[in-house]
């Protein structure tokens, strides 16, 4: 190997005086040269930006796979240029899981086939999650993570190279301070008038030897600190422009943002929507599954969110009181709901608010908007999930689990 000797012994020399010069600022022994302030202002909003950036793409990650041993095999896949493999998520699993229990118990099985609208509806959520994490990934992650290990590193290379011409430019003011206070010396020492009687006159020639050395020292100095000065200067007017395009990161990444929380809700309404065409679907089934009054358990569904639970509602609603013979619960539901000379109870009516919209699986059934004002109350051997609503002229069962009951 073909070493350059003299390059080397230069490199070493402009390291060393670089670590002498660092050192002593550090000590408090040499001056150093400031940034202004409008420089230092960009250099803490890059740093805020950089640390705040891996954090946000540390936590988004935690949020898209919480299983770290699973992100961090992804990021050896990364690392490596090779594909990830591709993965089941949480609910495709369980989705699976349910189907095949249902083929197992039985598809006809009443179980069975509520196990099977649940798996499909946790597939369909699985998917959505699905489409949520890779758009997330391409749309947020990914112009994060292309940011630290782009731009910034620029940044970061360019910020060293330049405190590297700092410290150069530092080491040769002080030398041209040392260089100038030398000359200065010698030149006094120079102006004195020379005793030719004194056992050595050569001094006078010495001294005055010395000068000349010290002003060809001077001169040295100065180029250097010229030179040192030019490529100081060119080297912070680079770093400046880098630093200032952190504002066009700011907006990239806000863009980016937006689309991250638009993906996000459209993924958490999919996923809303899904669940309400589950609860509809498992709702118009339930009385077929268990008749009878064993329906009274109002904790069996799982409700979107209410103010007031279903066994709260079931407790709080009134009953209209019977007189004899209670009839058969099926058929007064039925009655009440297709006789139109069928009447509110006299006492037990309440209003309730609408939370959510309901579409009316059959003519059995009251349609809703939400934030609309209806009165309810319940009837004999009614399911406790369900109520009779009124709008106006209006009557159908309507879901407990869809209005809020108001005093």
């Amino acid at each position: 190997m073909d070493f350059n000797m003299k390059k080397l012994a230069s490199d070493a020399g402009v390291f060393f005086s670089r670590a002498v010069q660092f050192t002593e600022e550090k000590l408090g022994q040499a001056e150093k040269t400031e940034l202004d302030a409008h420089f230092e202002n960009l250099l803490a909003k890059a740093d805020c930006t950089k640390n705040w950036t891996e954090k946000i793409l540390h936590q988004t990650e935690v949020l898209l796979q919480p299983n770290p041993s699973v992100r961090v095999e992804e990021f050896l896949y990364e690392k490596l240029d090779r594909k990830v493999p591709s993965r089941v998520t949480n609910g495709e699993l369980l989705a699976q899981y349910m189907v095949e229990a249902a083929n197992d118990f039985g598809p006809g099985t009443p179980y069975g086939k509520t196990l099977f609208k649940v798996g499909e509806t946790q597939k369909r959520l699985g998917g959505a999650e699905r489409d949520f994490m890779h758009s997330a990934s391409i749309n947020f992650l990914n112009p994060l993570r292309n940011f630290l290990e782009g731009d910034w590193r620029t940044i970061t290379k360019e910020r060293r190279i330049l405190e590297n011409r700092r410290l150069d430019l530092d080491a040769c003011k002080a030398r041209l301070k040392k260089a100038k206070a030398a000359e200065a010396k010698a030149s006094c020492e120079g102006d004195a008038v020379p005793d030719f009687q004194e056992t050595r006159p050569r001094n006078y020639i010495l001294s005055a030897s010395a000068s000349a050395l010290w002003s060809d020292e001077v001169e040295k100095a100065e180029h250097e600190l010229r030179v040192a000065q030019t490529e100081f200067d060119r080297q912070a007017e680079l770093t400046r422009l880098l630093l200032e395009g952190i504002s066009s990161t700011h907006v990239n990444h806000l863009r980016c943002l937006h689309e991250f929380v638009e993906a996000q809700a459209t993924y958490y309404a999919q996923g809303y929507q899904y669940m309400l065409d589950l609860q509809k679907q498992l709702g118009s089934s339930k009385g077929e599954i268990f008749p009878g009054t064993f329906v009274g358990n109002a904790e069996s569904t799982s409700p979107p969110p209410a103010t007031t639970s279903p066994t709260t509602v079931s407790a709080t609603i009134p009953v209209v009181p019977t007189v004899g013979r209670a009839p058969n619960p099926a058929t007064a539901v039925e009655g009440a709901l297709n006789l139109s000379d069928v009447k509110p109870p006299a006492s037990g009516t309440r209003k309730a608010r609408v939370l959510y919209d309901y579409e009316a699986a059959d003519s059995s059934e009251l349609a809703l908007l939400a934030d609309e004002m209806i009165t309810v109350y319940s009837l004999p051997g009614m399911d406790p999930d369900w109520l009779i609503g009124e709008r106006g002229n209006q009557k159908g069962k309507v879901p407990v689990t869809y209005l809020e009951l108001l005093s």
